[in-house]
């Protein structure tokens, strides 16, 4: 295989993981929401402290998330740059000893 065939394969691999990571902090947040808005219903009184532990939370996955989106990145950045051949660095180690 070529280096083509690698790199090919790290932007997609690149783009399933983005694409799990936002679908995920997606459903996060969803669930979330729902279960926040679900107590609001439930006791309105408790509505403002449920609404700030709400947006602390969303605001948590939401890095989370992003984190994993610059993880992604950065991978397909790896991937992209040219490699050095290993082998004149093996043979000083080997010369110096």
């Amino acid at each position: 295989m070529n280096d083509m065939t690698f790199l090919g394969l790290g932007y997609m691999g690149a783009s399933i993981g983005s694409g799990l990571v936002l679908i995920g902090a997606a459903l996060g947040i969803g669930k979330l929401a729902a279960a926040a808005l679900e107590g609001t219903a439930r006791q309105p009184e408790a509505g403002p402290a449920l609404r700030t532990t709400m947006i602390i939370a969303a605001a948590l996955i939401e890095g989370l998330g992003f984190l994993a989106l610059v993880i992604c990145f950065f991978a397909v950045m790896n991937l992209a740059m040219p490699k050095g051949e290993a082998a004149p660095a093996a043979a000083q180690t080997e010369a110096h000893k």
